[in-house]
């Protein structure tokens, strides 16, 4: 199970690597195994030692956020949703 958890943390941890630009942010575990991320290697901590779920919702909201991607036809559908919903 922990390295479940680690591979969960460290893949916001590339995310966040990815959207940012800066390959130098680092992720640490604590002996009780919480979580926290630092700029670089051995550099001060961003955060303070996080669960799992909170250092990956903390990591997932740092630095440009992701667009995402609409069509046309996607814009159309949901045009045809709202107008065809019961009652209408």
């Amino acid at each position: 199970m922990a390295s479940s958890r680690s591979t969960r943390a460290s893949a916001a941890v590339e995310r966040l690597k990815k959207r940012t630009g800066n390959t130098g942010y680092s992720m640490a575990r604590t002996g009780d195994g919480l979580f926290f991320l630092s700029e670089a290697p051995g550099a001060p901590a961003l955060n303070a030692p996080l669960e799992l779920d909170d250092f990956v919702a903390f990591v997932n909201g740092l630095g440009p956020q992701e667009v995402k991607r609409i069509s046309k036809n996607d814009v159309e559908f949901e045009k045809q949703l709202v107008r065809k919903k019961p009652g209408s």
